[in-house]
């Protein structure tokens, strides 16, 4: 699968975590329910991107500079 293909697969997934979220805003008897159903979607979005990510790393063997965590730098503030 070419990598536009894994990012719309990534899109669609987030969009309907995003309605189960939505939805349990308004429907809190069902709230814990729809959270976890969209905890999954998003998981699985996780697993699309690791996945693809994971193969193109065992590639080309390395991250790009400017995807490396830089864990001692803080984050800046937005303007």
């Amino acid at each position: 699968m070419n990598g536009k293909a894994i990012l719309e697969n990534v899109r669609r997934y987030r969009a309907i975590a995003s309605l189960y979220r939505q939805t349990a805003a308004f429907r809190p008897h069902q709230r814990m329910s729809l959270l976890e159903q969209a905890r999954d979607w998003e998981e699985r979005a996780l697993a699309e991107l690791e996945a693809h990510f994971g193969a193109s790393e065992s590639k080309a063997n390395s991250l790009p500079a400017w995807m490396v965590p830089t864990a001692g730098r803080p984050m800046l503030n937005a303007a």
